[in-house]
């Protein structure tokens, strides 16, 4: 169902387009917390080669100037402020036609069909330095595929310039909503990062909550009501199918997380009114408990590197989060701001945890150091929970409830500085985001 036929001619590079100027310093976006004045960019159009890649090409320039705006980073130029006409790939780059209206970057691109795929050319122009930005590149994908061709070419625009890792040839899995609030019905469903492409994975005829993608992005772990109690469940993403992982009789699982080499899981189980940390090894189904306190301990979720998960507990007498190796043994409390906090998880660069914060009756995405420094709320709502980073680590997606019995969940991003704060576009009510790592 999800198999994506992607071929990628990346290692077919197009000679760079000679310099003009080597004086001035490289384009480059230096992201801050402050306010950033987006950097206005060009985009001459991506050159149908013909006529039956017309369509194809308008598409795919607009996916690009989405993915790039969208950051808040970048302000795309009118096209009707264009004084150079650029007739074809290989026409000269007018560097003084441009830098009359402004422009600090121009992407120049085609689009063909070749062989029964989808083959997009580009190549990224510092204007002001008056030179290429690193070589063209060359890719190609099925007909079906070329959102992601539109993503990739995006990725290395907006690596290129900021220095970041790419993040828009991505996924998210989460949980699609319908009917009145006090009857919910709720279904897995995947999508693009940007809202296109919506599957549903699972019906309506049981709860879900709490997708969770493996490293590799093939297999999704959840929490299913179907038995009448929570119980984990691990998803096929390709096939859709689905089977329950190994349980005690009388116990009840929910919250897991795959393991960085995704060979284990760890999970919540709560057995005779105590929930406790857990560890699963996927293959043998051998379980290895993780702690033993008498409070409520969930929401575990993995360090990059394997070594240390961070979870909520409330053996403070209120909802604080902890850090523990990974095998268990002695935690350490890293939250000691005012409220309570929950749903704790490990930024991909191992830098940072982003948590769900109640604080006088508000609900707050926020981000701390892994030592619990530096914590800064980026969000402030009737109800805001559930954060997921992207797979650079630069942004977060959430959950945001609106209040009243005509509220409904809506997925909302925002960068890791506060700036930026967006809806993501879903068919209806969505809940629980989790990102998937960049795809192959």
């Amino acid at each position: 169902m999800m198999r994506f036929v992607l071929s990628l001619l990346a290692a077919v590079m197009l000679a760079p387009i000679a310099a003009t100027a080597q004086d001035s310093e490289p384009l480059h976006i230096e992201i801050t917390d402050g306010v950033i004045e987006p950097m206005p960019f060009a985009i001459a159009g991506f050159i149908p080669e013909s006529s039956e890649a017309a369509d194809m090409a308008s598409q795919i320039t607009q996916v690009i100037s989405s993915d790039l705006t969208g950051t808040g980073l970048f302000r795309e130029i009118p096209k009707s402020a264009y004084i150079q006409n650029v007739s074809s790939f290989d026409t000269p780059v007018k560097y003084s036609d441009w830098q009359a209206i402004n422009a600090q970057a121009l992407v120049v691109g085609s689009v063909g069909m070749q062989g029964g795929k989808v083959v997009v050319k580009f190549r990224l122009f510092d204007v002001f330095s008056g030179q290429q930005m690193g070589d063209g590149q060359q890719l190609a994908a099925s007909p079906a595929s070329w959102r992601r061709l539109a993503h990739k070419v995006s990725d290395v625009i907006y690596s290129r310039i900021t220095g970041e890792g790419p993040y828009f040839d991505s996924r998210v899995v989460f949980v699609s909503e319908s009917g009145p609030k006090d009857n919910r019905q709720k279904r897995l469903a995947v999508m693009d990062y940007d809202g296109a492409n919506v599957t549903y994975l699972t019906d309506a005829s049981t709860i879900v909550l709490a997708p969770r993608f493996s490293r590799d992005g093939t297999k999704v772990l959840f929490t299913t009501f179907e038995t009448g109690f929570p119980r984990i469940k691990m998803l096929d993403v390709a096939t859709a199918s689905a089977r329950l992982l190994p349980e005690v009789p009388g116990t009840m699982t929910f919250a897991p997380r795959f393991s960085p080499d995704g060979t284990k899981i760890v999970y919540s189980m709560e057995q005779n009114g105590n929930t406790d940390l857990w560890m699963m090894n996927i293959s043998s189904g051998q379980t290895q408990r993780l702690t033993t306190s008498p409070a409520i301990e969930t929401s575990p979720s993995f360090s990059p590197d394997g070594s240390r998960i961070v979870f909520e507990s409330d053996r403070s007498g209120t909802q604080q989060l902890y850090i523990m190796p990974a095998g268990g043994g002695d935690a350490t409390r890293i939250s000691f701001g005012d409220g309570r906090y929950s749903t704790p998880v490990w930024s991909p660069r191992g830098d940072m945890i982003a948590f769900t914060k109640q604080n006088q009756g508000r609900f707050h995405i926020g981000v701390m150091r892994t030592d619990g420094s530096e914590e800064r709320l980026l969000t402030s709502s009737f109800l805001d929970e559930g954060p997921t980073w992207s797979p650079n680590g630069r942004v977060i997606m959430f959950t945001r409830e609106s209040p009243g019995a005509q509220g409904s969940a809506s997925l909302y991003s925002v960068d890791i500085s506060g700036r930026n704060l967006k809806k993501v576009s879903t068919p209806g009510a969505a809940s629980d985001p989790a990102w998937s790592p960049l795809l192959p």
